[in-house]
């Protein structure tokens, strides 16, 4: 791979390969937003030229008319569906024209229209921004590329050997800063790229989130690197133009514009060209399956097969099949929510409905949302009229089944194939069933043909695209007690003395207590030998030491594990009275912890008014009202009419047992954060859903962070209920979902590793995240490298950065690696107050896990981190050679007031000591505590305490050390603003202003700037600056201003 060494070396050698992938070898260089807005209006002319549109060409009145449309739309999301819509209408107001005073409409757009004389393809160099209130002058990006004159990628681009990050944050700061608004607010996709490395995202109306920055991969999901292959395969057209046309979805869920990734590319071209080169009279049903991992955006990715299969109209009908009719409400949203309108997708309410719509000639109709159920009814048994059927059976018919696992066995599939002999079938499902567990020997390929594309469980994590899990068990009986029990039981023994007074008895109770491995598996001939678990009752897990052992763990870790009630929990249990059980004990121990909290605050006892905010989950139970669940069916009625009493007394609603569907829909959107809760206050928020088998698979919510299971689980519905919890959110306080399982943990173990090893395709790495013993001696490994970095800097007390920027990259580097595994330490149980922790291990034996640095330590790092961010004034950090890859979020995290405390303590100890043979030892102490504070506070701290020793100033007991250092540090500032006013005799009350809004380079108000410099006494700044010419002067105090007011 060629290096490059300077960007604009890149740049250029980028633009020399698109310019050979049919984009415009004329380059627009350094194009003003004018000059941008007038391109766009030659190429609308120039491809309108029409009596019935532009019979003469636009004025730039009329432009405007159309740029007030982009304006007034604002969003990617809203303009998105403008440049999808095809055209745009404007009133004529240029007199010549014969429509003038009428409106016409103008193509802008085509997703059909690749490489025709419509399309045109163009490359802006160094595109400059528009100065506004918020924008630095002059700001130029690096690339962007223009369809039909519009702006719609916009890329960054970083020399080698330069950090992705740079990028990425470039596009940050300029989307913060407002750049990308007026005609630049057209841009759809974002690309960060380096020689080496590549990002794309959607452009999108909130602040930009790193969880949904994409690398590019090949079919078989191995990353392409090379920024020429990525060009070649993504940037080339057509792939650009179908990229805007077909690739990006305006998701009304969230009202949020959201790019295919690439393996959902693969998988929607691959059913797509099949279906193009489909014999519809051939009778093969099986299209083929896709099998990609649960959380991966499954939904969108068959959402859009379907729609790119009606817009080629390559059939006349495309059907979504969904297993259970409950989940058909969150999917046909779903689909509705990614069409370009609610009415392309149609929904089935009954049988008759979806008959019609079937039969319909009417392009909305093709289209269709329904169940398994429903669509099997479709039949001449079920009264259905025979010629109905057969005009049905003649359209070119497209089956995708979503959920796949779930619809492949049963006779309802296969009334719908025999009824419709020349359909064609897919499947997409995150856990096929192979072999190993297969049902009447039927699989997915056997049922949907051959697998067309796959994207693992495996490949999701490395990705990114999806989280790994943390499984712990928690041990509610011991081993060796149950083990005991099972072999009396099977012994026929109630006790060991009877045991020893019969030799079978003996051999049996022996057996057990030392051949019988506690989880059951298959020998090498292929028979089950059963495990202690096996033999356990399921009424072992009914009694009271159980059950409060989970509830007890529950709720003792709810604050942690919900990062404080920030995330939500399901609790799935074992039977419907079971659930029952758990949620009226739930509830109960929370009323008496609510009890005893109002109690403490009610005497002397409250210390904190935190207290007095309830920490405990708001929770429900959901289960199938129309399944008989261990003969309940009578009970079942009263049950749901107490928790629909709880449930609507706590969030104000009034659902009933005929609304139960609504009731479920009202859940699971407070799970979501959607609809009616999409900016869900914290009164309306659920906390802990108990469920026995419902919301276990195809239920879908980033705000979901842990499963708790007291039941049994393997194989597909293992994984399907372990990735509730395994969705992107935010990766500083989500890396990964929890699941903590009661109940026989050894047979759980068993079947979590052979669910693992059929759908990771075998390569579970990352699947798993370590235990907390493994995390703490990562972050050892971190810090103890981090520590020779300074020791060998001369700087042992972490008091500054080392002066070289080698030392300083690779101290970046690392301590990023050092905040990903604390962030993971917090979630699995670690706290700065205890720093060595006995972490049980899968096979039970514990070991004891030491972290070798305290809180104070790891604030000074952070201070010093930080110091960093700050000296990189934005540009990214380091030097030339050598780039820091810094991360704004670590930036934003607050030091602990533990060592403010620390601080002001040594400070107390040293006043008393003045004058005593221990005062070196307590300053040389109270020195050291200084490296948590910035370098800036430390020049304070200093000068205060040699005014302390030189008696020039006199102590108040009243404040701490850290008051006294925000007093010098608004002293300073404060003298060196009167000096400026003085200096240069300008408006004072409007210097402070500027200076209290703490403005950035990048979104200082340039209109207050401009005010500030006009009340300047030029004479006055004459001399200040020792400049003569105004010219020169002008400049001067430009720049001084701005670096004053900006720092």
């Amino acid at each position: 791979m060629f290096m490059f060494n300077k960007e604009a070396d890149f740049e250029n050698a980028l633009i020399a390969l698109l310019s050979t992938k049919s984009w415009e070898k004329e380059v627009l260089r350094y194009p003003t937003e004018e000059k941008l807005i007038a391109n766009w209006q030659e190429h609308l002319n120039k491809t309108n030229q029409h009596i019935d549109k532009l019979d003469v060409p636009l004025l730039r009145t009329e432009m405007n008319q159309i740029l007030e449309q982009v304006q007034a739309l604002k969003t990617p999301y809203a303009l998105n569906g403008f440049i999808n819509g095809k055209t745009v209408a404007i009133k004529r107001e240029n007199e010549k024209s014969r429509h003038f005073g009428k409106e016409v409409s103008l193509d802008i757009f085509d997703r059909e229209e690749i490489s025709a004389g419509k399309s045109r393809y163009q490359i802006a160099q160094q595109p400059q921004f528009t100065p506004r209130s918020d924008l630095y002058p002059k700001q130029r990006g690096d690339l962007m590329l223009l369809i039909n004159g519009m702006p719609m990628f916009h890329i960054e681009l970083k020399r080698s050997g330069v950090p992705i990050s740079q990028a990425t944050n470039q596009i940050e700061r300029y989307h913060k800063a407002g750049a990308f608004s007026g005609i630049f607010s057209l841009v759809q996709v974002f690309v960060a790229m380096t020689p080496e490395e590549c990002r794309y995202f959607a452009n999108t109306g909130g602040p930009l989130n790193p969880a949904f920055y994409f690398r590019w991969a090949d079919f078989n999901n191995v990353y392409m690197n090379d920024w020429d292959k990525v060009a070649t395969h993504f940037l080339s057209i057509p792939m650009a133009h179908q990229f805007i046309g077909d690739y990006t979805i305006a998701d009304a869920k969230d009202e949020q514009l959201k790019v295919l990734r690439s393996y959902q590319y693969y998988a929607v071209n691959k059913i797509a060209d099949t279906v193009a080169k489909t014999d519809w009279t051939s009778g093969n049903q099986r299209g083929g399956y896709i099998w990609h991992t649960t959380g991966s955006g499954k939904t969108m990715s068959s959402f859009k097969s379907a729609q790119l299969i009606s817009r080629r109209k390559d059939a006349d009908k495309v059907i979504f099949l969904l297993d259970r009719i409950e989940l058909g409400k969150q999917s046909l949203e779903e689909y509705q929510n990614f069409a370009d309108s609610k009415d392309d997708v149609q929904a089935t309410e009954n049988t008759a409905i979806l008959l019609a719509k079937l039969k319909s000639k009417q392009d909305r109709d093709r289209l269709i949302v329904t169940s398994i159920q429903k669509m099997s009814n479709i039949k001449v048994e079920e009264g259905v009229n025979e010629a109905d059927i057969e005009q049905i059976s003649g359209k070119r018919l497209v089956f995708i089944v979503d959920e796949a696992h779930r619809t492949t066995f049963g006779d309802m599939l296969l009334t719908i194939k025999h009824t419709f002999p020349n359909a064609i079938f897919f499947g997409f499902t995150g856990t096929p069933i192979e072999e190993e567990n297969a049902k009447k020997n039927s699989t997915t390929a056997t049922v949907f043909g051959n697998e067309l594309h796959r994207y693992s469980i495996a490949d999701g994590i490395r990705d990114e695209n999806v989280l790994g899990f943390h499984p712990f068990h928690i041990r509610t009986f011991k081993d060796s007690d149950l083990r005991r029990s099972v072999a009396l039981q099977e012994a026929k023994a109630t006790d060991e003395s009877e045991v020893f007074a019969d030799d079978l008895k003996k051999k049996i109770y022996n057996q057990f207590m030392n051949d019988v491995p506690m989880a059951g598996e298959y020998t090498s001939d292929g028979k089950y030998q059963k495990g202690i678990e096996d033999y356990i009752p399921n009424v072992q897990y009914q009694t009271p030491e159980h059950v409060n052992a989970v509830i007890d763990d529950m709720l003792e870790n709810w604050q942690r594990l919900s990062q404080g009630k920030k995330y939500h929990a399901i609790f799935a249990t074992s039977s419907i009275p079971e659930a029952v059980n758990y949620y009226r004990l739930i509830k109960a121990k929370i009323a008496e912890k609510i009890r005893i909290a109002e109690e403490a605050k009610n005497s002397e006892e409250a210390k904190d008014p935190e207290e007095a905010k309830n920490p405990w989950p708001k929770l429900t139970a959901l289960f199938d009202p129309n399944i008989l669940n261990d003969g309940q069916g009578n009970d079942k009625e009263i049950w749901i009419a107490e928790i629909l009493e709880d449930y609507n007394a706590q969030f104000g609603t009034s659902f009933g047992y005929a609304t139960y569907s609504r009731f479920k829909t009202d859940l699971s959107d407070r799970l979501s954060h959607i609809n009616a809760y999409k900016r869900i206050k914290p009164d309306e928020q659920l906390d802990l859903l108990i469920v026995v088998d419902q919301m276990l698979t195809g239920f879908d919510s980033k705000w979901l962070n842990t499963l708790y299971l007291d039941k049994i689980l393997d194989y597909a519905n293992l994984i399907q209920a372990f990735s509730r919890t395994n969705r992107v959110c935010d990766k500083t306080d989500k890396p990964f979902g929890l699941i903590r399982y009661y109940r026989k943990p050894h047979t759980m173990q068993r079947n979590i590793e052979r669910a693992v090893k059929l759908y990771s395709g075998d390569r579970p790495m990352g699947l798993f995240v370590d235990n907390l013993d493994k995390v703490i001696d990562k972050m050892n490994v971190c810090f103890a490298d981090i520590a020779d970095i300074f020791k060998w800097a001369g700087l042992e007390d972490f008091s500054k950065n080392p002066d070289d920027t080698t030392s300083c990259a690779k101290f970046v580097k690392l301590f990023n690696q050092l905040n990903e595994h604390l962030q993971a330490a917090r979630l699995l149980g670690f706290s700065w107050e205890k720093s060595s922790y006995d972490v049980v291990q899968e096979d039970d034996s514990v070991i004891t896990a030491t972290l070798n640095f305290d809180q104070e330590t790891y604030d000074k790092l952070l201070a010093r981190y930080k110091d960093l961010f700050k000296e990189s004034s934005g540009n990214g950090g380091g030097s030339d050679d050598v780039p820091f890859d810094l991360r704004s979020h670590i930036n934003e995290i607050e030091t602990d007031k533990i060592d403010q405390n620390y601080m002001n303590a040594r400070f107390e100890k040293w006043l008393k000591t003045i004058g005593g043979i221990e005062e070196a030892a307590a300053l040389e102490e109270l020195h050291h505590s200084f490296a948590t504070l910035s370098k800036e506070d430390q020049k304070f701290a200093e000068l205060f305490l040699h005014d302390v020793q030189s008696g020039d100033i006199k102590l108040d007991p009243n404040l701490a050390l850290s008051d006294y250092i925000t007093t010098y540090k608004q002293k300073d500032a404060n003298d060196k603003v009167l000096k400026v006013i003085k200096g240069l005799g300008l408006d004072g009350d409007l210097l402070r202003a500027l200076l209290a809004r703490k403005y950035t380079s990048e979104n200082l108000d340039l209109g207050r700037l401009n005010e500030l410099k006009a009340t300047v006494d030029r004479e006055k700044a004459k001399v200040y600056f020792n400049e003569e010419r105004i010219f020169y002067l002008n400049i001067r105090i430009d720049e001084f201003l701005r670096e004053l007011i900006t720092r």
